[in-house]
């Protein structure tokens, strides 16, 4: 039945007002029912009967509250009549929801979101329910118990499986003859490929690792912004031309002599590598532009296998949203720019405007041809990586407050100093605890793996 409310209309994100309709939430909860296998459209209204009554009791008559007030009181109405599992599905399909609205999910043909890996997402939010680990107050538990370390070998553990099967499914192709890992900045691709080296080394297979920032056009060539910052962010600054014609030779068995890229100088120095595959090889390429159509157009689909890697973090505060990805990469690669290239977490900051910018043009619109997606994201990394950059966020957010031109870096300087104040930081005793092979030492540091 649809219960007799006050509430006559609700306030949109955009600050619309729109007409209230409890048969929406009806709909929403019996979709996030169905995602788990659930089919009862009389349970789904019935439910939606408990929210509006809520709603009722808590608003006086005039009220109008938000979409978000809303969707916060059924997920509480689903865990406590005990439809646990049906609030974990819905918790999901708003996460996927604001990541549309915020542009960090592509739109297919159609207008259906086609390049997230839901299933995967929902197991992740699963095994951090299970573990106590999918809000930032289950993480600080972990930590405040001086048992974090008991997650980290799990959580570990948790990735290394994906990379097993990620193995097991490249051999399954065929003739597969170039493999390629790709994701975003700081997703986790240098480990990711490693890993996964190991695996088909174990199964026989003989992998040639090809490096593709060789192919560097020099710096000069890169495009600048109104700052004087070079994009390096782009598959443009590469030399596609020159990648393609070598990576078809390579595939046919020819010899080529490959380019070698020198950072210090910003120049591309041409004819420094020689390398020949033999048929019993595959070429490994760990690359950024990975699913780039352009990046491998010379070899033909079924010659490729590609991997697509992720932090997919399902972690957030207590009826919060969920912490970003592009947050978790962020404070990844501030830690890892200043432990190995010198370069100010402000700098890296005030960067990530062209990295989110490249992000959503070149690697958005590919995520349906990758043939496997890698959770990179560990549960444990959070308390982690507020250790190791904490100490200069808030110089950090004084420097950025005055250039009020520079808003994107302001925002995001804004939004992750404020998560980090949330979380403990790991102890000294518990990180070096962490596991020498773990993908986070790719940018903490302390790895042992010979990359």
């Amino acid at each position: 039945m649809v219960v007799t409310t006050h509430i006559e209309r609700i306030v949109k994100r955009n600050g619309d007002l729109v007409a209230f309709d409890q048969k929406r939430i009806a709909t929403a909860i019996y979709k996030a029912a169905a995602s788990i296998g659930g089919k009862d459209k009389e349970l789904a209204e019935k439910l939606s009967d408990l929210v509006v009554e809520r709603l009722n009791r808590s608003l006086p008559r005039g009220a109008t509250p938000t979409v978000e007030e809303i969707q916060d009181l059924v997920e509480k109405v689903l865990i406590e009549r005990g439809h646990a599992q049906t609030a974990k599905a819905y918790i999901v399909y708003r996460h996927r929801r604001d990541m549309v609205r915020k542009g960090e999910l592509g739109l297919q043909k159609g207008g259906s979101v086609e390049t997230i890996p839901w299933k995967l997402l929902w197991r992740t939010l699963a095994w951090n329910a299970d573990h106590n680990c999918d809000s930032i107050e289950g993480l600080n538990e972990w930590v405040r118990s001086g048992r974090l370390p008991e997650l980290m070998v799990e959580a570990d553990a948790q990735y290394e499986k994906q990379l097993v099967v990620a193995a097991e499914e490249a051999l399954q192709k065929g003739d597969v003859r170039v493999i390629i890992i790709a994701g975003p900045s700081s997703s986790g691709k240098t480990t990711t490929t490693y890993k996964l080296a190991q695996n088909l080394r174990k199964a026989g297979k003989e992998l040639i690792a090809v490096n593709v920032d060789n192919y560097f056009r020099d710096l000069e060539l890169h495009p600048r912004d109104e700052y004087g910052d070079y994009d390096y962010e782009t598959p443009e600054a590469l030399d596609l031309p020159l990648f393609n014609d070598h990576l078809e030779r390579l595939v046919k068995g020819e010899e080529v002599v490959m380019p070698r890229y020198d950072f210090h100088t910003g120049k591309q120095i041409l004819n420094q590598i020689p390398l020949q595959v033999e048929s019993h090889q595959i070429i490994l390429l760990d690359t950024l532009h990975g699913l780039f159509d352009g990046l491998t157009r010379s070899v033909s689909e079924p010659q490729k296998f590609k991997v697509y890697i992720e932090t997919f973090c399902q972690v957030r505060p207590r009826n919060g949203r969920f912490v970003r990805w592009t947050d978790i990469r962020l404070l990844r690669r501030m830690v890892r720019d200043a432990n190995f290239r010198n370069h100010k977490p402000a700098l890296t900051l005030g960067h990530w405007h062209y990295v989110r910018r490249s992000e959503l043009k070149h690697i958005i619109p590919y995520l349906h041809n990758a043939d496997l997606t890698v959770n990179g994201s560990l549960a444990y990394e959070l308390p982690v990586l507020k250790k190791q950059v904490e100490p200069y966020f808030a110089g950090l957010v004084d420097e950025y407050d005055r250039q009020p031109e520079r808003q994107d870096a302001i925002i995001r300087a804004h939004r992750v100093f404020d998560l980090l104040r949330l979380i403990d930081p790991v102890s000294p005793e518990d990180e070096a605890k962490i596991a020498g092979e773990s993908l986070i030492r790719e940018f903490i540091g302390g790895s042992t793996i010979k990359y």
